[in-house]
């Protein structure tokens, strides 16, 4: 990132499952960058689970960040992963060099674009499988520099999962930048606290923040306020 937190121009924001909290954290890195007075857009390549009309995770983004300039580029109303949905729907996907071509129009104009990915890394977002990963590949072969960070559960579970994400990212040539705990509960307890340490040794990547449990409650005022004590980077 040539903007103050040194990200890359392209973001790509993936968990290690559904439901860690990748929308509270894609909100919390925006309104950081923003803060520094950089441009920063934030992009959900498929929404599922949401009817047409209703908020989906780039409007809670802006609910909670402020006057965000957010893009959805795919909405599905069942709650399954996108190629499932898609397909129980009878609803072609676009392919997703399409979606990576979009997103590289806007990096063109915003210094750092946060594209928020659906469930886990690997998870299928067209018809021939491609995938968040693929994205990301396609915009570093165009030129666009990007990273990744991994939205990670706090509890037991979680490394296994990390690891398995951050070896893919390893095997297809994509930074992690970090990882970020989704979801830190008010009393952690051992498992908790040991996975402070052992996140950055499985995935060999800085764990960059906690986002407490209920995060997402706040208004915009007070999530804007606090986003800077959850993040090692602030």
């Amino acid at each position: 990132m040539a903007d103050p937190l040194s990200l890359p121009s392209v973001v790509l924001v993936t968990g290690t499952g559904t439901g860690v909290g990748k929308t509270v954290v894609t909100a919390a890195l925006a309104s950081l960058v923003r803060a520094r007075g950089t441009s920063v857009c934030v992009v959900k390549v498929a929404q599922t689970g949401v009817r047409a009309g209703e908020p989906g995770d780039v409007e809670e983004v802006r609910r909670l960040a402020g006057d965000i300039d957010i893009h959805e580029l795919l909405r599905l109303e069942h709650p399954l992963a996108p190629d499932a949905a898609a397909r129980r729907a009878g609803v072609p996907l676009p392919p997703v060099a399409r979606h990576a071509r979009t997103i590289g129009d806007l990096a063109a104009v915003s210094s750092v674009v946060l594209v928020e990915g659906s469930g886990g890394l690997l998870v299928r977002l067209d018809e021939r499988g491609g995938t968040l990963a693929d994205i990301g590949t396609a915009l570093r072969y165009k030129g666009f520099s990007c990273g990744v960070v991994l939205v990670a559960s706090a509890g037991l579970g979680t490394l296994n999962s990390a690891a398995l994400t951050a070896e893919a990212l390893q095997h297809r040539g994509l930074p992690l930048l970090g990882v970020i705990i989704g979801q830190w509960p008010r009393d952690p307890g051992l498992a908790e606290l040991s996975n402070l340490t052992d996140l950055p040794r499985v995935t060999a990547a800085p764990l960059l923040g906690r986002v407490p449990a209920g995060a997402g409650s706040l208004t915009e005022a007070e999530f804007v306020a606090a986003a800077p004590e959850w993040m090692e980077f602030s």
